[in-house]
């Protein structure tokens, strides 16, 4: 009987590298993609595991580049999707270039759909398939200084609690949605953040243990699941103080220079 198949987007580096080893430790073939060459030495290294690992470099902000990557899977059942990949942007949205802000919207958002619609209905066929999908808690947050990438999270937060309740007739099928808080991957680099509090952050989380989280969710066929205490109370607490607090504590960590401010304090006013 062949190994089931798994396709993991986003897997050069970060979150999706450590879905992507937990797939092929589990038994999985896996197809992984990234929009960077670096995605064929990560497969070199999952190949460790024995099961059978293709990549494929492609941009999954594009319908192009969605079609190339289940060109890739050559007509086999998709068993399993970690819908994965995402960009980010920091700073303020009027100095941000429309192309950069357009390709966070479609990488997040329309590539990341365009991929679950033609997915999901070879799953509903076969009624069959586990679905996970990186969303965020930035989802739940007005994103000050972050605006588009926590708008785009707050789709598809959104969008993943409609389409799970559409899914409830298809026997089958879970849909899973991780929510991982600031993780300590490449993002804050990519997306111009290393002046910023929140990128500079020692706290992060480690994404092996996000990806742990994801994975047993995803597994026990959770809705979803937000990845670690202090995310969880954050969560919380944005359902709770107005946004107008929300945005203003998330422009603490974001704004360009807080970090500096972070490393440098004004000095005190007491004698």
């Amino acid at each position: 009987m062949p190994n089931k198949f798994a396709i993991i987007t986003g897997a050069s580096t970060g979150i999706g590298f450590e879905l992507a080893t937990l797939a092929a430790k589990d038994g999985y073939d896996i197809l992984v993609v990234a929009d960077e060459p670096l995605i064929d030495a990560a497969a070199a290294d999952f190949k460790q595991f024995g099961t059978q690992v293709s990549s494929v470099e492609a941009d999954l902000s594009t319908i192009d580049g969605v079609d190339r990557l289940l060109a890739a899977a050559e007509g086999r059942p998709i068993d399993l999707l970690c819908a994965n990949a995402g960009k980010g942007l920091g700073r303020a949205f009027l100095d941000q270039d429309v192309a950069d802000w357009r390709r966070v919207v479609d990488t997040n958002i329309t590539g990341t759909l365009y991929l679950l619609q033609k997915v999901l209905r070879q799953m509903t066929e076969r009624h069959q398939g586990k679905v996970l999908v990186t969303g965020s808690i930035a989802g739940f947050i007005p994103g000050s200084f972050q605006a588009v990438y926590n708008g785009t999270k707050a789709f598809v937060d959104s969008f993943t609690d409609a389409l799970r309740d559409e899914l409830k007739d298809h026997e089958g099928i879970t849909l899973t949605t991780l929510m991982p808080g600031p993780v300590e991957t490449e993002f804050f680099d990519r997306a111009d953040m290393m002046d910023t509090e929140v990128g500079t952050s020692d706290s992060k989380s480690d994404p092996a243990k996000v990806a742990q989280d994801g994975w047993h969710a995803l597994m026990a066929g959770k809705h979803s699941i937000v990845s670690g205490w202090k995310n969880k109370l954050q969560v919380a607490a944005a359902h709770i103080l107005p946004p107008e607090v929300t945005a203003h504590q998330h422009r603490n960590m974001a704004e360009p220079g807080t970090a500096k401010k972070k490393l440098h304090p004004a000095p005190s006013l007491r004698a």
